[in-house]
Parts: structure tokens; sequence; C-alpha cells
């Protein structure tokens, strides 16, 4: 997708100028339903080759960062799996930390449930024992387990005092098969039927971005200040508005699920605010970095 008027060169190369580290949105960024976006293979291999410090932070919770970093060579864009942050991977360190030791019952396929390893997981039999009890019950995307029975016991559960987790709350997003409803839908329904309000862990969270900025600060130095930091996405809410939120630049790309007109709506909304720059795709990005 382009814009309505190509943006001058320059207009990016301002908006970057003094950029020491990037945070990179997956899904419409660097691939889009399952393929690389045109450049952006060669755009991640040029951040290899320069050293420069970047993370990507992903709401995708299918699957493990392990398994990403595989899959990523695969489309010809191979990244190591420390260079990913998911909701995945955020969702499981901070159960870890806020109910060490305590039941959990995660909605997650078997190779996304590798990341709470050493956390006490119930199966979906024990979930559904009378009287079973656990600290969180954490959704995440997994259209297998994202049954009507294992929905119903994670209603019963939160209704009976477990914290409901949402791995993120993305609505949908583009597959092979066109868009497809994502699981901050089954969060949202969790929400409205058992009357509560749920901990969302992945993007727009503040504490996800902060997760991201303090392991680029391992890397670029602690003296690496968050407007040094730019996110490149492609959705207006989620990745540049709430980066922008985080104290971070946001750049918008036209590569994936939005377009000029959604950030005209977003721009109206409250609280609503452009990005600092738009370019046609990561790779136009990568170029006018200093």
């Amino acid at each position: 997708m382009m814009p309505d008027r190509a943006l001058p060169t320059t207009d990016l190369r301002a908006a970057l100028a003094g950029t020491r580290a990037l945070l990179l949105d997956l899904d419409g960024v660097i691939v889009v339903a399952g393929e690389p976006v045109p450049g952006a293979p060669e755009a991640v291999a040029t951040l290899e080759a320069r050293g420069f410090p970047y993370r990507i932070v992903t709401n995708t919770s299918a699957i493990s960062r392990a398994t990403l970093s595989r899959w990523s060579g695969k489309v010809g864009a191979p990244i190591p799996a420390e260079r990913f942050e998911s909701a995945l991977s955020a969702s499981a360190a901070w159960t870890a930390r806020a109910f060490a030791g305590q039941p959990l019952y995660v909605l997650a396929s078997p190779d996304a449930r590798t990341e709470f390893s050493g956390q006490r997981l119930l199966s979906h039999e024990e979930a559904g024992r009378p009287g079973a009890a656990v600290a969180a019950v954490v959704i995440g995307d997994s259209p297998e387990e994202a049954t009507f029975d294992n929905l119903n016991r994670a209603f019963r559960l939160v209704r009976g005092g477990a914290v409901l987790v949402g791995m993120h709350r993305n609505p949908w997003w583009l597959t092979p098969v066109g868009p497809t409803l994502d699981s901050g839908a089954f969060v949202a329904g969790l929400e409205f039927a058992a009357e509560v309000r749920a901990r969302i862990v992945g993007k727009p969270s503040p504490a996800f971005f902060s997760i991201a900025v303090a392991d680029l600060r391992r890397v670029a130095g602690r003296d690496l200040a968050r407007r040094d930091i730019a996110m490149v996405g492609d959705d207006v809410r989620t990745d540049v508005r709430a980066a922008q939120r985080a104290g971070l630049r946001g750049i918008f790309v036209l590569s994936g699920k939005h377009g000029p007109a959604d950030i005209e709506t977003a721009a109206g909304e409250r609280g609503g605010r452009r990005p600092d720059a738009v370019a046609p795709s990561l790779a136009e990005v990568v170029a006018a970095l200093d």
C-alpha cells in the first residue's frame, strides 16, 4: 500500500535524526500474511551488519521466540531469538514474578506454553474440575485452544477470582486467508461476561515498551534515552501512538494493515496524534538512518 502523496526523503531523515536504536513490529513491517515485505529482509540484514541495536516487539503470541527465530530464517530475514520480545514472552515473565509457584490456566499453543517453563500450568481437565482455582487465566493466540469449552473454563475460573491476563488486545490481524480474528476479541468477550478488566501485558502496555527499552540499554548503553529510540509499526494505535506515549518516536509504515485514512482517524480521537514520520516500508526507514 502506498500513500496518497509520497513524503520527501528529507522528512523521514529529519524525523530519524539522532536515532540510536529501533523497535520493529513483525506483522506489517517485516512480514505480511506470512510473506516477507519487499526489502524488509535486506533492511534487517543491514541493521545486523551495522551492529545497529534493534528489537522485534510483536504481539504475536502463538509461537515461542525460538520458533519465531527459525521461521524468520525461512522467510529470508534471519533474526536471532534474543532479538525478539513478544507479548507471549512478556506475559510468561510477568506471571512468573506476579504468581510465583501458583497455578495458572493458559490458553495457548503447546509451543507457546514452553515460554512458561517452570510455572505450574493446569491442563484443560484440571481446570474444568469442580472447585478448580488458579491465580490467573492467560489468553494467547491459538485457534485450536480457543474452543467454547476452554473459554467457558476460563470464564468460570475468572468468576471464581482468577486474574484475567490478556497477552494483548489486538482485535484482528492479516493472515494468508485475509483479515482474521485475533485473541483480543476473546479477551474482550471474557471481560464482558465476567465483568472484569483484563491485565494486558503486550502492546500497547507501557510496561511492554519499558522491557524493550531496558533490553536495548544493555546493548547501546545506559545513556540511551527514550527519544533516541524509534518504534516502526503498521498499527497507528498499538504501535505508533503507544510508543509515543511511552516517550519514543513513532514511525508509521504503509506496508501493513493500516493506511493514510487510519492516520487521520486516529489523530482525531481523544488523545490522538500523528506519527513522527510516515514511510512506505522498513527499507526506507533503515536507509534514512544516520
